[in-house]
C-alpha cells in the first residue's frame, strides 16, 4: 500500500538521470549541427536587405515556429514573408507550389517542416533560392540538397540525445543569429512560447522539455502577449494552470489549422492589437466548437467499425474531416489502449493519422510495411501516413501481422499506476506532491492509483450527452468525490467499487480540495 513518502520516492525516481534541469544547464546552439552555417546566412540577408520567407506547418509547433521567428525579425526591424501552407488546399509542408508563390525571394526558412522536401529543395537550387531547413521530425537515409539542415536527428549531430520539437529548434537557430549578429537579445521572451509548442507536440517531458515547461508556466502567467490576456479574459481566468496548456490554450491555437486556416492563429499569436486579437480569438473559438463537433460524429463512426480483437485500431471513410483524423485517433488509441490509425480515402488513395500507445514506436512499425505506403513521417509517439486504396488490405493485414508480435506488456506504460493507496493519504499535501512533479505527459506520465472498496453514497450524471458521472465516495470516515468521464459502467448507490483513478486539484470559488479522476471502474 502506497504512502506519500513511497509515491515522492517513486516519482524522484524518473527523473535521476536528468541532466538539463535549469534553463542555465541547456545545451548550446553550438550542438546543433549547421546552426552556425545557417545563422550566418541569415545575417548575410539581414545586412544585404534580401527577401525572406518563413515557411511553417500548420499545427501548434509550427505556427509558434513562425512567431518566434518573425517577432525576432520584427525586433531587429528586418522584413520578411511568413506562408503556413493550408491543410485542405497545399498539404503539409514545403512543395513546388509554395516556392512558386514565393518567387522573387533570396533565402527560404523552413520551421518544423522541409526534411524530406526533396523535390522542393532541387527547385529552390534552380531558382537559385538559398534553403534552410528546421526540423525534428526523423530524417530519411538521403537528405534534401538545402544550404542548411538544422534536425537534431540528423547524423553528425552533437544535440543530446531528448527529442525536441520545432519550435524548440526554430528558438536555438535565433540565438545563433543573435550571436553571429552580436545582438543583445533576451531569449527568454519565447519561453511561454516553447511551453506550449513542446505540450502541443507531445515531445518527452523530462530533461530540458520539463525545465522548459516549468518555467514557461510562469512566464504564461506573467506574459504581456496580448493572445494570452484574451484568453484569460474570454475564459475569466485569474491564472493558467498547467492543464491549461494540454486542455485549453493548445487545442484552440490547433483548431484554425484543422479546420480552415492556420494563418489566423498565427496572426493572433504574433498581433499587438488587443481589438485585432479579440476578433481572432472568435474566429478561433467558433473553428475549436466545430471540431468538437466534428470529432464527436467521427469518433462514434469510427468505433462502429473497430474490431476489439485486432491489436491495431484501422478504420477509414470516404472524406473523412481531414482536420480531426489526429485527434480522433488520439481517443481511439486511449479508449482501446492500443495504436491507433484513422484513414480518410479521397482520389484512390488513403491519408491517415496515427497515434501510439504504451513504449510503442509507431514510426519503426510503419517503418516495417513501408513498401506498402507512399509517403510517411512523423516521431514515437505520432505519425502520418499515406497508402494507395488498392494496397490498404495488405497495408492493413501486414500492421495486424507486426502489432501481435509486440509484447504485451509494451502496450502498457508501467509507471502510470503507481500501486493501491489508502484513501486518507489522498488530501492537500498529496496534491502538493504530485503539481512538484509536474508537467505530466510523454515519459513523465500522470501517476495513477488502485483504490480498493470505497462505498458509493451518491451519485449524479453530468453532460449534454449524459455521458459523465459524479460520484461521492466513502471509505471509514474518509469522503472522496470522483469524476468519470465517458463511463462505460454506472456503480450504483450502495455499492462498494475498486477503480484506478488520478488525483487532480479542483479549484471551486478559491477553495481547493482533491477530487479523484477515474480511469476505470475493474469489475
Amino acid at each position: 500500500m502506497l504512502n506519500k513518502a513511497k509515491i515522492k520516492e517513486i516519482l524522484h525516481q524518473r527523473f535521476v538521470n536528468d541532466t538539463h534541469v535549469k534553463l542555465c544547464d541547456l545545451p548550446m546552439p553550438s550542438c546543433l549541427k549547421d546552426v552556425y552555417k545557417g545563422a550566418l546566412r541569415i545575417k548575410e540577408a539581414i545586412e544585404k536587405n534580401q527577401k525572406l520567407a518563413i515557411v511553417g506547418d500548420y499545427d501548434v509547433d509550427g505556427v509558434i515556429s513562425c512567431v518566434i521567428l518573425s517577432e525576432f525579425f520584427d525586433d531587429i526591424g528586418f522584413d520578411y514573408i511568413v506562408k503556413i501552407p493550408n491543410r485542405f488546399k497545399d498539404g503539409y509542408g514545403l512543395n513546388e507550389e509554395i516556392i512558386n508563390e514565393l518567387d522573387g525571394v533570396d533565402l527560404i526558412i523552413t520551421v518544423d517542416n522541409g526534411i524530406a522536401a526533396f523535390d522542393a529543395a532541387e527547385l529552390c537550387l534552380k531558382k537559385g533560392i538559398d534553403l534552410i531547413i528546421t526540423d525534428h521530425h526523423m530524417p530519411p537515409a538521403t537528405l534534401p540538397k538545402a544550404y542548411a539542415i538544422i534536425n537534431p536527428k540528423q547524423q553528425d549531430c552533437e544535440f543530446p540525445d531528448i527529442e525536441i520539437c520545432g519550435a524548440q529548434v526554430a528558438w536555438y537557430l535565433v540565438a545563433a543569429i543573435k550571436e553571429v549578429c552580436k545582438i543583445n537579445y533576451n531569449m527568454c521572451k519565447f519561453i511561454e512560447l516553447l511551453s506550449v509548442a513542446i505540450i502541443a507536440d507531445m515531445m518527452e517531458l523530462r530533461d530540458l522539455n520539463r525545465a522548459l515547461v516549468r518555467k514557461g508556466i510562469g512566464y504564461i502567467n506573467e506574459s504581456k502577449r496580448v493572445a494570452f490576456k484574451a484568453i484569460k479574459q474570454n475564459y475569466g481566468k485569474d491564472k493558467f494552470g498547467l492543464d491549461d496548456i494540454s486542455f485549453l490554450i493548445a487545442p484552440l491555437i490547433n483548431s484554425a489549422g484543422r479546420m480552415d486556416d492556420a494563418i489566423i492563429s498565427y496572426k493572433f499569436l504574433h498581433s499587438k492589437n488587443y481589438d485585432e486579437v479579440k476578433g481572432y480569438l472568435e474566429q478561433i473559438i467558433t473553428y475549436n466548437n466545430s471540431r468538437k463537433n466534428e470529432e464527436r460524429e467521427l469518433f462514434k463512426q469510427c468505433l462502429e467499425q473497430v474490431n476489439e480483437n485486432d491489436p491495431v485500431v484501422i478504420v477509414n471513410g470516404q472524406n473523412w474531416h481531414e482536420g480531426v483524423l489526429g485527434i480522433v485517433a488520439s481517443r481511439l488509441a486511449k479508449h482501446f489502449n492500443k495504436p491507433a490509425f484513422v484513414f480518410s480515402e479521397c482520389e484512390q488513395k488513403a491519408k491517415a493519422s496515427v497515434r501510439s500507445v504504451g513504449k510503442i514506436d509507431i514510426l519503426n512499425v510503419i517503418e516495417q510495411v513501408k513498401e506498402y505506403v507512399l509517403s510517411y513521417g512523423g516521431h514515437k509517439g505520432a505519425a502520418g501516413v499515406l497508402v494507395e486504396l488498392e494496397q490498404f488490405d495488405i497495408f492493413k493485414n501486414k500492421l495486424n501481422q507486426i502489432c501481435k508480435n509486440i509484447p504485451k506488456e509494451d502496450f502498457y506504460n508501467a509507471d502510470e499506476v503507481l500501486g493501491s493507496i489508502d484513501p486518507n493519504e489522498v488530501d492537500f499535501e498529496l496534491l502538493e506532491i504530485l503539481e512538484f512533479y509536474e508537467p505530466f505527459g510523454h515519459k513523465n506520465p500522470r501517476p495513477y492509483f488502485k483504490f480498493n472498496k470505497l462505498f458509493v453514497k451518491n451519485k449524479k450524471i453530468l453532460g449534454k450527452e449524459e455521458n459523465h458521472i459524479k460520484l461521492i465516495l466513502t471509505q471509514g470516515n474518509k469522503t472522496l468525490e470522483a469524476l468519470f468521464f465517458n463511463f462505460d459502467y454506472e456503480p450504483q448507490i450502495g455499492e462498494s467499487i475498486d477503480f484506478i483513478a488520478g488525483v487532480f486539484k479542483n479549484n471551486f470559488k478559491g477553495l481547493i480540495t482533491p477530487q479523484l479522476t477515474i480511469k476505470e471502474i475493474l469489475k
